[in-house]
């Protein structure tokens, strides 16, 4: 079983800040679902954060085996945009 967290970081491998400011929200928002009332229901294993001031989104690693397709479809998105992604066993990280 996987454990441990998947961190997008809005940060591009070459250190850039990653734009439009609202990616975060809008890629934890296109895997969410709406309840009643179009409330929006965010996915339970993916959630926005912030490291440092950086936006992030924070996928728990279990996700990669309950539902590969949506996994892939989040780390292809940080892949295709050439963002930094961490693994750690933990989220927040230690100090």
């Amino acid at each position: 079983m996987s454990t441990g967290k998947v961190i997008i970081q809005g940060l591009t491998q070459a250190g850039g800040k990653f734009r439009p400011s609202d990616w975060a929200e809008r890629l934890c928002g296109a895997v969410a679902s709406y309840g009643p009332g179009r409330r929006i229901i965010f996915h339970p294993n993916v959630k926005l954060a912030s490291i440092e001031g950086v936006k992030c989104v924070v996928i728990d690693a279990i996700l990669e085996e309950e539902d590969e397709m949506l996994f892939e479809f989040l780390t292809d998105f940080a892949d295709e945009n050439k963002l930094q992604i961490l693994r750690a066993d933990t989220f927040p990280l230690p100090e």
